[in-house]
């Protein structure tokens, strides 16, 4: 298996509790709103807590119909949050899972520095391509700027 990691940060003037409440507490609610892409975002176990188990359900025509996260850890408190794709029209016989460890840290001035490592789990001795690894963490980042740009629109928003 080789597994591929790769680790993103970036800074944006939303206030991390408001970050974090838009992308992780609130996302069943705030992504089919905010998204064009986005068709729902169901509960298919669990509450919310460790181990349930969100399916975000894509639009007909988009690239992928849906995928399947598990929430692996979540700290409301410090804002950090781990989960895995454990499923996805998409992965083919290339991906097996893909894990995401998310943490907002408070910056000067009110915003957040966000930081996101990714681990993705091929199936068997694949290898995957740079292509199909960009078009996994541009999708990625599409999602947390549509969240950014919602909330700098709209300030009393999880505030």
């Amino acid at each position: 298996m080789s597994v591929v990691t790769y680790n993103d940060e970036f800074d944006c003037s939303v206030a991390p509790r408001r970050l974090f409440r838009g992308l992780f507490m609130d996302a069943h609610n705030l992504m089919p709103k905010i998204m064009p892409i986005v068709k729902s975002v169901d509960f298919v176990s669990g509450d919310g807590g460790p181990g349930s188990l969100q399916q975000v359900n894509f639009v007909d025509g988009y690239q992928m119909k849906y995928v399947k996260n598990r929430l692996d850890f979540k700290d409301k408190e410090n804002r950090v949050i781990n989960y895995t794709a454990i499923e996805s029209d998409s992965f083919g016989d290339i991906i097996d899972y893909i894990r995401s460890e998310v943490k907002f840290d408070a910056v000067p001035g009110g915003g957040s520095k966000c930081t996101i490592k990714t681990t993705v789990c091929p199936k068997g001795d694949v290898v995957p391509d740079e292509e199909t690894l960009k078009a996994g963490k541009e999708g990625h980042m599409k999602q947390y700027k549509a969240v950014i740009a919602h909330l700098i629109e709209n300030p009393d928003l999880y505030a």
